[in-house]
């Protein structure tokens, strides 16, 4: 079923993106990846929603986002609107809007000053316009700089909720993260450098507290040293093979696939995973069935549950809202 619009505007919900680069060009070398890394962190810093890791591929990106509970938020004074403006539009606009702001605080100025305080605030806490925002940006200034036309995206964007729990939020943070080790571009994700993991163990202080995000959720440790530990664990665990440990290479993985086995999850993880981008929602099946309960007019009547088992290996408690029946589980 297509998902309608509606279920993105739900507070406190994480939410997997993706978007590719249209005919799948591969248009991102390091000049492009770093500029929207950039841009990914001042659009962050606009909206206000929680960048809880991405992954910059040649030709396509992810990212893990959360959405604050509305008690969570900062309060959007003035101090805070112009800080905001900045980090994403540039110090000149921010001394218009200043200006603005004194100029309509004056009696009988309520309606323009609302108005103006709206025009950007009405953007926040906004995944459609954090995305938008980021993709039509990275889309002018590559435009602008190799001389080109026209559209570069194939598609809006696709967007899967996830929830449930840490767990869920971290195996989608994992996937994501494992995307370069899937590609062939390092054996190790931490040494592929567009990546918010890459970043986390680079010191970076912003990338640690994305990662460290599910776990504070439901009150664990959000030390680097606790949060580094479980996250790598579920990177690697069985699956890591290097020349000191055995693991499982690509080619006993697709041995196991194609005799129907189970998989452990971190050994799934190393495959490309169809739920992660075409699920609908991904968590654990009381979080899925509550969805499901949540939004029951959007589906059929004949529909009498949510949670659907995923398919192609262990996957625990974890469940979709969509069972996908063909190829959910393969090799890059």
């Amino acid at each position: 079923m297509r998902r309608p619009r509606g279920w993105q505007l739900e507070e406190g919900q994480w939410f997997h993106c993706l978007s590719r680069v249209v005919d799948r060009q591969l248009v991102f070398h390091d000049e492009e990846r770093e500029v929207f890394r950039e841009l990914l962190r001042r659009v962050e810093d606009f909206s206000g929603l929680q960048v809880s890791t991405w992954t910059i591929l040649s030709n396509h990106f992810h990212i893990l986002i959360r959405i604050p509970d509305p008690e969570e938020r900062v309060e959007i004074k003035d101090e805070e609107l112009l800080r905001r403006i900045g980090r994403l539009y540039g110090q000149e606009q921010v001394r218009e809007v200043e200006w603005q702001l004194k100029e309509w605080s004056k009696p009988g100025f309520e309606k323009p000053l609302r108005e103006l305080r709206e025009s950007y605030t009405q953007r926040m806490y906004d995944l459609s316009e954090f995305m938008k925002s980021l993709k039509q940006r990275f889309s002018s200034w590559f435009n602008r700089t190799h001389g080109r036309k026209g559209t570069l995206w194939e598609e809006r964007f696709k967007s899967v909720v996830v929830g449930g729990g840490w767990d869920a939020v971290l195996t989608v943070a994992a996937y994501i993260d494992l995307n370069s080790v899937r590609a062939g571009l390092a054996s190790d994700p931490k040494d592929y450098r567009w990546s918010g993991y890459a970043e986390a163990v680079a010191g970076n202080a912003r990338a640690r507290k994305g990662l460290a995000l599910a776990l504070e959720e439901e009150g664990q440790s959000s030390d680097w040293l606790h949060v580094s530990a479980v996250y790598r664990e579920l990177l690697f665990g069985s699956a890591e093979e290097r020349p000191s440990k055995r693991g499982f290479s690509a080619r006993k993985i697709k041995e196991v696939l194609d005799r129907n086995g189970q998989l452990t999850r971190q050994e799934l993880l190393r495959c490309r995973v169809r739920y992660f981008a075409d699920g609908t929602v991904l968590g654990t099946r009381a979080f899925v069935d509550g969805f499901f309960e949540r939004k029951r007019e959007d589906f059929s009547p004949s529909r009498n549950s949510g949670a659907r088992k995923m398919r192609g290996g262990d996957w625990g408690d974890l469940a979709s809202l969509r069972d996908l029946r063909v190829d959910p589980v393969r090799l890059e």
